[in-house]
């Protein structure tokens, strides 16, 4: 994954840790809806079980690692963002925003005695119970229940503050050849749940709404947008501005300026590298507050500049114009924002604009920023004065600022492009010796320094003093691989190939393969040139047309014609086993225009190390499948972490087998298909390694018997496990000796290195990137006396 330079970020000073307030959490509002009878259930009334209903069970065993309070202790890795110390969520504007009113007859009002008792139990009752009793006990009450009752029971659960109960009875309801759509109800319970935290089931009433052509109410709107900016680290940021959207565009409302401030803050609290993409949704949250006559908070015109100084292609004109609209709101340019007027003009090579915004510094008076000196090196490169910008570098030393890693990065990136070999070599050292991390891209410049120079025996030394300080990538092999034929050592690059190809984590690519097929070339050996052809085929490689036509001319050598081969599509063992697990891990799947075909959503987690590598690996694994969007054919860096298969056939069978009216379920013999390499994928998907050694699996989808067969499968290999359902997820957990022979299973099929990184981040890794977002209660598993007590 491509290094994000420290002046990738605004200064301290205007980059704070991202906590949003929630602006329905407390003191709750005014209660919308309206009962005419009194707030608790009449004690006269009868509340023993009437005849018909089921006796429950008592409390089921909880059998599982509970990881709740270690996902929510994220505190040293919280992204950091704009607006320090500004209430930017105003208390009188948390309760500005009211639901529909909900009227709801009293319960005295129902003329059948024997109806109050059986409404007043099941409000006294159903709260108490699981999900899979809970729905048992709604079932038996089918032949009396109304529509009304079914409400009068949702909204006493929410009056209680028992979301996830409504949220149940509401479902259950939904499903009823009886249920009409009540609008104000379906309001409160999405309300109630967004305010919970429950973004995954707001969302679903949120969609029942719009599917049935009503737009939902402004409080739903705001309130979930509201959970999805509350999810940590940022995971829903996305989701967010839909809704946000939405609420504008089909909604016609206008939103509170809180709302506006902390989606804008949310937009630009990532690094620059990766936050410069929201640009233009930070732009439309900046015209609304601007068209609906809001105030412009300082920091939003700083946080816009800051955007659009990181932008490949600077829009000078709007840079200027917004300076100007904030000089005219009578706010004044601050450091971090004259920083990122110089990054916008040192983009450009404009020397002059750049030290003139530096004499603005200076004249401040504040302390002086690395930043800035990384600006100043970059514009005088730009204009062909390298050893100017080292003057800058050399200058920022004596003036006692400690250079950072960016600033590193920069003079090395400089002085290799230079071709100053000497200057670059001392530097590197004191880059080591500092013991800073990330030294990868200034290695790779240095790497690639020595090949234009053709010193491939410094290039490498280089890659081996890399490899033993850095985790190795695909970039790094392919500019050995490259120096190797170069020199016309083709046995070792022969073995580098190789290893490139075997380890997961590395891979091949087309250039990798390209280079690989020219060094069989350039040897003469066509039928290892070959060979490499067709793996190319295979993968949809695109093979470099001078190297087809030598191909061609060495094989009619040999009196053997290479034909265009028509490459069937078909999944290999090694693919269907790979997507097994990640279906496991929560993998998306879904038909494409009903036509019989599937098409499978790969998604990665942005902020996972892990998932990072393990997205390079899937990539390149599933080549020759992806569609033309999803291909990417740069360095792994550039690999989006989201990415589509092409509709195929080929899917479907994983989709029956797997969804269910798009819900995922799991299969009926997924017991026969746990195989190591299934397991071992899940696992990085999906799963994680404790720093105590303990191992756990997280289950998409499925129901307790699924998950039984799973765990009766694992005992036959003599795996003990713990099993608890939480949420929409189940766990299976692995302590003490049980995690050390499932980690010697798994082990050869794990990517080199991974267990580490997963340790490292210390939570479970989900798919969809909320990592259990949805902590609704929790319904334990039981299983057998063998599988408990053994």
């Amino acid at each position: 994954m491509a290094t994000t330079s420290p002046c990738a970020a605004p200064s301290p000073s205007l980059r704070c840790p991202l906590a949003l307030s929630h602006p329905f959490a407390s003191p709750p509002p005014p209660p919308a809806l309206r009962l005419a009878g009194p707030k608790l259930l009449p004690g006269r009334l009868a509340v023993s079980p009437p005849p018909g209903i089921p006796a429950v069970a008592s409390a089921l065993e909880s059998l599982i690692l509970d990881l709740d309070d270690d996902e929510e202790d994220e505190d040293e890795e919280t992204e950091f963002g704009l607006f320090q110390g500004e209430a930017w969520a105003a208390a009188d504007e948390r309760e500005a925003v009211r639901s529909p009113e909900l009227v709801v007859p009293e319960l005295e009002e129902l003329p059948e005695q024997w109806r109050r008792s059986r409404i007043a139990w099941l409000c006294k009752e159903l709260p108490a119970y699981k999900h899979s009793t809970f729905t048992r006990i709604l079932n038996a009450q089918r032949k009396w229940i109304t529509q009304d009752d079914a409400t009068y029971v949702a909204v006493h659960c929410l009056r209680i503050r028992n979301n996830d109960a409504a949220f149940r009875v509401y479902s259950w309801m939904v499903r009823q050849h009886w249920f009409r759509f009540n609008f104000a109800l379906a309001t409160r319970v999405a309300d109630c749940l967004g305010r919970d935290g429950k973004v995954e089931k707001c969302r679903e009433v949120f969609e029942a709404m719009v599917k049935q052509g009503r737009v939902p109410a402004e409080s739903t709107f705001h309130i979930l947008i509201v959970a999805y900016l509350s999810v940590p680290k940022g995971r829903c940021l996305e989701e967010a501005c839909t809704i946000y959207n939405q609420m504008i565009q089909m909604g016609g409302y206008k939103p509170r300026l809180s709302l506006h401030n902390s989606l804008f803050r949310a937009l630009v609290s990532k690094t620059g590298g990766t936050a410069k993409y929201n640009l233009k949704q930070a732009e439309f949250v900046y015209h609304n507050v601007v068209t609906t006559n809001l105030d412009v908070h300082k920091d939003v015109y700083a946080g816009l500049i800051w955007l659009h100084s990181y932008q490949d292609v600077i829009d000078r004109e709007r840079i200027i114009a917004l300076r100007k609209e904030m000089k005219q709101a009578g706010f004044d340019e601050g450091i971090d924002v004259l920083v990122s007027v110089m990054r916008a003009f040192s983009k450009e090579g404009n020397v002059a604009e750049t030290e003139a915004t530096w004499h603005n510094i200076l004249q401040s008076g504040s302390d002086l920023p690395v930043q800035a000196y990384v600006c100043r090196m970059e514009a005088y490169a730009r204009t062909g004065e390298p050893m100017k910008s080292l003057d800058m570098f050399k200058e920022m030393k004596d003036k006692n600022i400690p250079p950072n890693v960016a600033s590193y990065h920069k003079i090395i990136e400089i002085m290799t492009k230079a071709r100053e070999v000497d200057i670059v070599e001392q530097l590197m050292n004191e880059f080591i010796e500092s013991d800073m991390k990330h030294l990868m891209p200034a290695f790779l410049d240095l790497m690639y320094m020595y090949m234009d120079l053709d010193m491939h025996e410094k290039l490498e030394l280089t890659f081996l003093k890399c490899i033993a300080r850095c985790r190795p990538n695909r970039i790094l092999y392919t500019i050995y691989l490259e120096s190797l034929v170069k020199v016309g050592n083709i046995e070792k690059a022969e073995e580098v190939f190789g290893e490139m190809h075997n380890n997961g984590m590395i891979g091949t690519n087309t250039k990798s393969c390209n280079i690989m097929l020219r060094g069989y070339l350039s040897a003469e050996d066509y039928q290892k040139a070959e060979k490499v052809y067709d793996m190319m085929s295979k993968k949809k490689y695109d093979v470099q047309a001078d190297s087809l036509e030598k191909l061609q001319s060495g094989l009619l050598l040999n009196k053997k014609v290479i034909k265009p081969k028509t490459v069937s599509m078909k999944l290999d063992q090694e693919q269907r086993e790979i997507l097994i697990g990640l279906l496991l891990g929560g993998t998306r799947m879904e038909s494409y225009a009903q036509r019989g075909v599937h098409i499978v959503h790969f998604q990665f987690q942005e902020d996972s190390n892990a998932h990072s590598v393990l997205r390079v690996h899937i990539h390149e694994r599933f080549f020759e499948w992806l569609s033309s969007a999803s291909r990417s054919f740069d360095d792994g860096s550039k690999i989006p972490y989201q990415f589509s298969t092409i509709p195929h056939q080929h899917f479907s069978f994983f989709a029956d087998q797997f969804f269910l009216k798009g819900q995922p379920v799991l299969p009926k013999l997924i017991h026969r298909w746990l195989t190591p390499r299934v397991l071992a994928y899940w696992f990085m998907f999906g799963s994680s390694k404790l720093p105590s050694g303990d191992i756990v699996l997280k289950l998409s989808g499925g129901n307790s018997e699924g998950v039984e067969r799973i765990v009766n499968s694992l005992h036959t290999q003599s795996l003990t496990s713990k099993v608890k359902r939480k949420g929409r997820f189940f766990w299976i957990g692995f302590q003490g000796s049980n995690a050390e022979s499932f980690w010697r299973i798994i082990e050869p099929h794990v990517l080199n290195n991974f267990a580490s990184l997963v340790t490292q981040e210390g939570s479970s890794i989900g798919s969809d990137g909320t990592q259990d977002t949805d902590t609704d209660s929790d319904d334990d598993v039981q299983m057998s006396d063998t599988e408990r007590d053994e």
